[in-house]
C-alpha cells in the first residue's frame, strides 16, 4: 500500500524520484503520467505524492525557476542535498540511481528501450566493472538529454528518437568530469550530431547555430537546405539542463572550423 505523502522519503526512494525527473520532460511532471503512476506503486508511493516531489524537485533547477516555473518550492533538506551531489558528480549520481531503479522498481523495458546509447569507441580495453559504469552513465546521459529537449532535435526539430543522439558539447575523451552531465550536452539529428563532432557548426553564446565558412556550398543543394540554412537561426532552447557557457566555448575554440 501506498504511504503517505508526509511521511519521510528513504534515499532510495529520492534517488528514484531525481532519476525520474531528469528523465521525464517538465510538461509530463503530473499525477496521470503512466511512467509516474507505474514508479509510485513501485515504490510505495501515491502518483500524486511522487508528482509532488518530481515538482518540489524542479523548484530546484535554474532553468525551471528562471523562466517562472517556480514549482511548489518545498523541496526538503534532503532534496537539496541529493540536487547538489548530483550537480557536482554526475557520474556517481547516474551510478547510485541507477542501482536504487533496479533494487526497488526492478528492471523493465520501458526503462531499457527508453536507451539507444550513443556509440562510445573509449570503452574498448577498460575493464568490465568500467565499461559497466561507462554504459550507465552513457544511459543516463542520452536519457537526461531526450528529456531536456523534450526529444527534438534543437536546430531542426526533428522528433524521431531513433534517428535522434544526445551530442557532447566537450568531446567524452575531454573532459571526464562532465561525460555525464546533460548540460555539456545537446540533442541532435544524426546528420547535425556529426556536423557538430567535426566542427561544421556550433553554437554561440546567444544559442544561435553557426555554420563554417571553411565548406563552402557552392552548387551542394542537401548542404545548404540541411546545414546552411540553420546559419544565425536560434535552437529550440531545453526545458531544463542548459548547456553551460564554458562548453559551448570550448567546442567553439577547439572544435569549430571557422
Amino acid at each position: 500500500m501506498p504511504t503517505s505523502a508526509r511521511s519521510h522519503w528513504t534515499r532510495q526512494q529520492l534517488l528514484v524520484a531525481f532519476a525520474l525527473y531528469c528523465r521525464i520532460p517538465f510538461s509530463r511532471l503530473h499525477a496521470r503520467n503512466p511512467e509516474i503512476i507505474r514508479i509510485a506503486n513501485a515504490i510505495g508511493r501515491t502518483p500524486s505524492a511522487l508528482a509532488m516531489k518530481l515538482v518540489n524537485i524542479a523548484s530546484l533547477d535554474p532553468e525551471i525557476t528562471t523562466t517562472g516555473r517556480s514549482g511548489l518550492r518545498n523541496a526538503s533538506a534532503n532534496d537539496r542535498e541529493i540536487w547538489s551531489e548530483m550537480q557536482n558528480g554526475w557520474e556517481e549520481f547516474a551510478v547510485e540511481s541507477d542501482r536504487a531503479m533496479r533494487e526497488i522498481v526492478v528492471p523493465t523495458k520501458q526503462l531499457d528501450d527508453a536507451i539507444q546509447g550513443d556509440n562510445i569507441d573509449e570503452r574498448v580495453g577498460e575493464n568490465r566493472a568500467v565499461q559497466s559504469t561507462v554504459r550507465i552513465g552513457q544511459d543516463f546521459f542520452r536519457a537526461a538529454v531526450l528529456s531536456a529537449y523534450n526529444e527534438q532535435c534543437c536546430i531542426t526539430g526533428l522528433s524521431v528518437p531513433k534517428l535522434l543522439v544526445a551530442s557532447h558539447i566537450i568531446p567524452w575523451r575531454v573532459n571526464k568530469r562532465n561525460r555525464v552531465n546533460p548540460r555539456n550536452g545537446l540533442l541532435l539529428s544524426a546528420l547535425h550530431d556529426k556536423a557538430f563532432d567535426i566542427g561544421l557548426i556550433t553554437i554561440d553564446d546567444d544559442m544561435t547555430v553557426r555554420v563554417s565558412r571553411k565548406y563552402p556550398a557552392r552548387n551542394d543543394r542537401f548542404f545548404s537546405s540541411s546545414l546552411k540554412e540553420y546559419d544565425g537561426q536560434p535552437i529550440y532552447l531545453p526545458t531544463k539542463f542548459r548547456p553551460a557557457g564554458e562548453f559551448l566555448y570550448y567546442h567553439r575554440e577547439h572544435v569549430f572550423q571557422e
